[in-house]
């Protein structure tokens, strides 16, 4: 208590002064702590009632440790600190940092906290959102085509432009990052909308008699013009993106860099593709569930399809009578 008193310091009481209030610490001058000699300047009574120094009771050993000791989760732990390469995503660095600590020895552990905690905590949900994407798409598809095996057509177009954001990212050193992944949840959605305008058009060149493959080309004919049209003004417009500077300039580009890249492949190298998924698809539809009706059949359908109509009944008025019934006039 005495040392606790004299170098620790010890609470004593408060009191007021010009309307505030003031604690009352009771501890050792800076001059009789400084130095190891201030203990025999440390007296406290003994059993007898005498007052003995204090280093007749305790002895003074000099160690060496560190000033602060930091606890994480209840345990001892030291703070490691880092950042990931030019070109290396943190994702990356995450990943080298749990092979690096696979190497501890027996009874070191290793945990994440802050940012990288809640990254390594959130890194699957992206998954789960690319996946539940897909599954919107597909349903909604199905319903549009009412049919379970043509949204594929769709479906399988949307990696070709998805290799494009990756080249892209690759020529400009970008990584991995939430932004790109922005970008590419952007991409499924206008991918899906380029390939669903050429199957939609071939599709009803496919109900109006035409063969699948003839079918085909002409609905990539019919819609090429708008989709480099709509394509290409999404390119320039994302432009700045890819060349921005200043704050935020490694986000824009990130962007900037993934859309472009995945509408340019896209567009140029999937209306080549969607034609022959097309093609496959609803070969393999109308192998399950036959052709699809013309539109001559489906009106010859509609004007025989009615139930016949019925001739009224002669009411009971209106009914001749029977000249064997007629009463006979009587011969005089």
């Amino acid at each position: 208590n005495a040392m606790q008193v004299f170098y620790g310091g010890s609470y004593a009481s408060n009191f007021n002064q010009f309307g505030k209030q003031y604690r009352v610490m009771v501890q050792a001058d800076t001059a009789y702590r400084a130095s190891p000699e201030g203990l025999s300047k440390i007296f406290v009574r003994n059993a007898t009632g005498a007052m003995a120094p204090i280093t007749e009771f305790v002895t003074l050993k000099r160690i060496y440790g560190p000033e602060s000791l930091s606890r994480f989760n209840l345990f001892t732990a030291i703070s490691v600190n880092g950042s990931p390469k030019e070109g290396t995503s943190s994702g990356q660095a995450l990943v080298a940092i749990q092979e690096v600590a696979q190497q501890l020895p027996a009874g070191y552990g290793f945990e994440f906290s802050g940012i990288s905690r809640e990254e390594q905590g959130s890194g699957k949900q992206s998954l789960y959102i690319f996946a539940l994407s897909l599954v919107f798409v597909y349903l909604l598809l199905s319903a549009q085509y009412e049919s379970y095996i043509l949204p594929f057509a769709v479906l399988l177009s949307i990696p070709i432009g998805l290799s494009g954001t990756y080249l892209f990212a690759k020529i400009f050193g970008i990584d991995n990052n939430i932004y790109l992944q922005i970008s590419i949840i952007m991409l499924i959605g206008l991918l899906a909308k380029n390939a669903i305008l050429i199957i939609e058009f071939s599709l009803g060149r496919r109900r109006g008699g035409m063969p699948i493959a003839e079918a085909a080309l002409e609905g990539a004919k019919a819609r090429l013009r708008p989709i480099l049209m709509t394509s290409f003004a999404f390119v320039f417009g994302l432009m700045p993106l890819l060349f921005a500077s200043g704050a935020g300039a490694n986000g824009n580009r990130s962007i900037g860099a993934g859309a472009i890249g995945g509408m340019l492949f896209g567009t140029l190298v999937g209306v080549f593709f969607v034609p022959v998924l097309f093609l496959i698809f609803e070969s393999l539809q109308e192998r399950i569930s036959g052709p699809p009706k013309t539109q001559e059949q489906l009106e010859a359908e509609e004007a025989e399809g009615g139930p016949p109509e019925k001739q009224a009944e002669p009411k009971p008025d209106d009914q001749q009578p029977d000249p064997k019934q007629m009463p006979q006039p009587a011969m005089a």
